[in-house]
């Protein structure tokens, strides 16, 4: 089985994803990283990053995660919650998630969401989601 493979996949098929820009950067057992580079459309009306593209770009990267130890079975988030804790202003994101249990049908993960600002790389927002394991679609 080729992690990298697997994870890949469900980032190629969303095209909601490939429509925001978010990329895979790594990949492994239990764990995947992802970017953005944020564009003006990105951002809402005072000039932060949306918050729905924070929680898309967590969900899906910790979906990735989950996915790298689900074996040859597909996952589907089936509930997570979000914490922001500033503002995203930077021009690029990053996000880093792992698995935290990986059952036969239930696997839990957390994600974190950083943005380049001109003082370094800040967390923006942290994630903890739970995923069904299905078969593959």
């Amino acid at each position: 089985m080729n992690v990298a493979v697997n994870v890949r996949s469900i980032f190629d098929k969303a095209n909601f994803i490939r429509d925001l820009g978010i990329a895979i950067t790594g990949v492994g057992e239990g764990w995947c990283e992802t970017e953005l580079q944020v564009t003006e459309r990105h951002r809402q009306q005072h000039g932060f990053v949306h918050a729905g593209v924070l929680a898309t770009m967590a969900d899906h990267t910790a979906g990735g995660a989950a996915r790298s130890a689900s074996g040859t079975k597909d996952v589907i988030t089936v509930e997570f919650k979000i914490n922001f804790f500033r503002p995203a202003t930077g021009a690029r994101l990053r996000c880093r998630a792992q698995v935290l249990r990986a059952g036969k049908s239930i696997i839990v993960a957390e994600a974190e969401v950083f943005s380049s600002e001109k003082a370094g790389e800040k967390l923006v927002a942290k994630l903890t989601e739970t995923c069904a394991v299905i078969e593959q679609q």
